[in-house]
This record gives structure tokens, sequence and C-alpha cells, in this order.
């Protein structure tokens, strides 16, 4: 985005404004006049129907034949996604898995119209890197505030909404603890969402966070209970991947379930959710982190941070 010269904003409210190129030509297009110019400065605004105003503007454009930023682009993200899907992998660790590979797989074995939901922190972000759109896929999350525990309600609202299509939650053990009545509602209404537990216990974006600030992380641990047998409580199938062998079994069987359905999946606690680029501030706070981690006595969470994360 940094090197578009002409940045179009076409029905949208992005609101990471560290995005925005700084001398780049901006427009935007918005049914709703008053979010024009509501995060970055603009060149030119249009009040309208996405579709009916890009009808009226394309006999003004003129066909540019420069494909330099085409290619950059492609060739940018062909790198990028092929460094992702080198850490979509099982792993060593004989329990756990990487939640890369866990969303991965979700998306291969997904049907190729589901709906998925995503909880706010870490499911976002894999969500957002392996789930595979195709036109017919639709994603739903909180993605302009940080409101925990979003994905199975909404889930419950799509699956409600669209009856004869799947619908997946993929949910934070955070988040799902947030809404545990939720599985009551399932029941109650029959509906057959599969829910996907994402178990690190800890929230484990606020603890991303915290380690790139420089603090040891305090205040980020859950005492969850057993996802699974809560499930099975509540008259929703229960199903437990401790292992990575476990994973792609037991979401199939969840998938394949007439009724609703819950995975718990145990992932990496120490997995590092690294941003596309790295600031110099959050290297130092990084580094700053391990020190005091270290010299506090819990340099053991050290040593499993570099070997869930250097050594797949």
């Amino acid at each position: 985005m940094m090197n578009c010269p002409p940045s179009p904003m076409i029905g949208t409210d992005f609101p990471y404004q560290q995005f925005f190129p700084k001398h780049a030509t901006i427009v935007q297009i918005d049914l709703r006049g008053e979010q024009l110019g509501r995060r970055t400065k603009l060149d030119y605004g249009f009040v309208g129907d996405t579709k009916a105003t890009l009808q009226a503007l394309l006999p003004k454009l003129k066909q540019n034949t420069e494909d330099k930023h085409l290619k950059q682009s492609v060739e940018h993200y062909r790198k990028a996604r092929k460094g992702l899907d080198e850490l979509a992998t099982e792993g060593r660790e004989q329990k756990g898995s990487h939640p890369q590979f866990v969303a991965r797989a979700i998306s291969e074995l997904a049907s190729d119209d589901a709906v998925f939901t995503c909880d706010v922190g870490t499911p976002t972000i894999w969500a957002a890197r392996y789930l595979t759109m195709n036109g017919k896929r639709r994603l739903l999350g909180s993605f302009n505030h940080g409101s925990m525990a979003c994905a199975l309600p909404q889930a419950i609202g799509a699956q409600q909404t669209y009856p004869g299509r799947q619908v997946i939650s993929m949910s934070g053990d955070g988040g799902l603890a947030m809404s545990l009545g939720d599985l009551l509602s399932l029941r109650q209404l029959q509906l057959p969402v599969k829910i996907i537990v994402f178990r690190n216990d800890d929230l484990a974006f606020v603890e991303l966070e915290m380690k790139a600030a420089g603090f040891v992380d305090f205040g980020t641990d859950l005492k969850n209970p057993d996802f699974a047998k809560l499930a099975e409580a509540a008259g929703v199938l229960g199903l437990t991947a401790e292992t990575p062998q476990d994973v792609r079994p037991m979401i199939t069987k969840a998938l394949k379930h007439d009724g609703p359905a819950l995975v718990e999946v145990f992932v990496h606690r120490q997995e590092l959710s690294m941003p596309p680029t790295i600031s110099l501030a959050q290297m130092k706070g990084f580094t700053l982190f391990t020190l005091k981690a270290v010299l506090s006595g819990r340099g053991d969470e050290v040593v499993d941070l570099a070997k869930i994360n250097l050594f797949r």
C-alpha cells in the first residue's frame, strides 16, 4: 500500500492509519458522507453506492498500461505467502499445535461457501493469513474494536440467517470463556455451528503486546476448564485435539456431525504472530523483555519461545 500512488478506498472505513501511504492520491467512495476523510486526508471524496459510483467514474478514467506496481505487488505477495505457508507445519512438539497449522486445516476442510467468524486477538490474525477466500466464503469479525467474545454470537446469527451453509467459529479460549452461555443457545436453537477453540491458556495477543513493549507479561494467564466436556454437558458434540496428528481428524469429524460441535485444539502459547514489518522500538522492547524474564527467573519461557518459533 505504501507504494500505491493512487489509493482508492471503496466502501470501507479502514481504521489502521499506519498502513495508509503518506504521499499518495487517496480516493474514497462511501454511502455515508460522514465517513469521508475520517481516517486520512482525501484528494477525492464521493458519496454514493460503490457500484453506481464506479460505473459513473470509469468512463472518465484513462487506461493505464503501466504494470510495474502490479508485478511488484504480486511478487511480494508470492514471497510473503511462501513464508507464511512454511510456518503452517505440524511441528516437532508431542503436544500442542502451531495455530497456523490449525487455521490452514480449517480452511482446507471447510466447504466452498463456508461462513467463518473469528474472535478478537490471534484468531483474527490466523484467519486473515490462512483462510482461503474464493468469492463465496464470508468472514465476520470485530475488526474495528477489540471487543472479545464476538465469534460465537456472530456464528449463531450467521447460522440463523443462512441455515443451509456451514458456519465455523474460530474462537479463542478467552473469548469462548466469556460467552459460555451461548453453548446453551446452540443446543436450544439446534444450530449446527462448528466451534474450533484455539486453546493456549493465555490472552495471547495482549501478552505479545506486553513483550513487544518490554514488559514481562502479567495477568494474562487463563485457568481454563475442559471445553470439550463443557460442550458435552450442554448437549454439544465435544472433541479434543491434543496433538498435531489429532487436528485434521477431529475437525473433519466435527464438520460431518449433524448438529453443533466443538473442537478444543491445544495450540502453543509462545507462538509469535509476527507483524508484516518490525519497528526498532519493538525490537528494543522484545530484547528488554527477554532480559527481564531471565533476571526474574523465567528464563524457561524464553527457551520455550525459541523452541516453538525457531525449531519447527
